[in-house]
């Protein structure tokens, strides 16, 4: 397969679930406002600057109130990370290799972006409502690509980006949580707490599954559930072992050994997580094993381009992303 052609698939999937991450990382300060009880001081501010893209906001917006966040985070074409921009790019790398794809995922990819262009151009948009059809119409393009694809190179490009996006992104949501959404340390353990571990779940459409398995909610083992679940699909652990396949499917390199440095990487990262306890990683601090765990998979995403794309010829879509936002540097 062509580089470029790998390359445009790659971003293309990346995108797309970049998108519905994003949807899902503002639904969790959504839901807290409609959860938390009344005169909860509402956290707009601290969400622009946990995706790396304060001073630009400020410069442009000023005051970081719920509606200035949301139009930057969702409609803003000056703003690379925000929804509809990066369906825009989703849907000029999927032009691009139309012959590659099948029409069904091209349609999904148009629809998606359309819906998106349609509720900037609306009056009225319900904000708890468009998030809902964006994390759907995500599922429904990773249920199409699967079900319409050869699961060849091709789809294997797909499942890697879709796979390390949703990974840097489930650590991002679970960061919210310490990093952004708890107001002061006496929240701890209280029914707040409570409520805002529920929401981080939910945003990662984990809060059913984790009952299932846990029960009753505590902090240490939603993390561990959202870190190290091996069968949850958007759990970091079950991205890094599916984008680990998907590398050594492309390369033909046997398991268990490594031939390029995106090969080893993920090694280190699905071994580190298949040892780590999380008694011990929030006894030394949650939000800097996060912060590690994004920098190291900002590292595969590097090794990804310099691996597969560095022979490119025409670049595909894709935007340079900024500060911790950066889920995968531009290559």
């Amino acid at each position: 397969m062509l580089a470029r052609v790998a390359e445009s698939i790659y971003w293309m999937s990346r995108y797309i679930e970049r998108a519905e991450n994003v949807a899902r990382f503002i639904e969790v300060n959504l839901n807290l406002m409609l959860d938390l009880p009344l005169g909860s001081a509402q956290q707009w501010k601290p969400l622009v600057e946990t995706t790396g893209d304060a001073a630009e906001f400020k410069k442009r917006y000023g005051e970081a109130t719920q509606q200035n966040v949301i139009q930057f985070l969702t409609f803003d074409l000056e703003n690379g990370n925000s929804i509809r921009a990066c369906l825009r790019a989703a849907r000029e790398n999927a032009r691009s290799v139309r012959e590659i794809i099948s029409s069904e995922m091209w349609e999904q990819v148009n629809q998606f972006y359309l819906m998106v262009n349609a509720a900037d151009a609306a009056s009225r948009t319900d904000p708890q409502e468009l998030f809902a059809s964006v994390r759907m119409a995500g599922h429904l393009f990773g249920g199409v690509t699967d079900a319409t694809m050869t699961h060849n190179e091709g789809w294997n490009f797909c499942r890697l980006g879709r796979m390390l996006e949703r990974a840097d992104k489930t650590s991002r949501i679970l960061d919210v949580k310490y990093f952004l959404l708890l107001p002061t340390a006496a929240d701890v353990g209280t029914t707040s707490d409570d409520i805002q571990w529920a929401a981080v779940l939910r945003s990662a459409s984990a809060f059913e599954m984790y009952r299932k398995a846990h029960g009753r909610i505590t902090p240490d083992r939603v993390a561990e559930f959202l870190l190290f679940e091996k069968e949850f699909p958007r759990a970091i652990q079950y991205c890094l072992v599916r984008s680990r396949l998907s590398v050594h499917a492309i390369s033909g390199t046997p398991g268990g050994v490594f031939r390029h440095p995106v090969e080893r990487l993920l090694g280190e990262l699905c071994s580190e997580l298949a040892y780590a306890r999380i008694e011990t990683i929030i006894a030394a601090g949650l939000h800097e094993y996060l912060d590690r765990l994004q920098t190291k998979m900002n590292q595969v995403g590097s090794g990804v381009g310099e691996t597969f794309f560095a022979a490119r010829g025409t670049p595909p879509v894709r935007k340079k992303p900024r500060g911790r936002a950066a889920a995968a540097p531009a290559v």
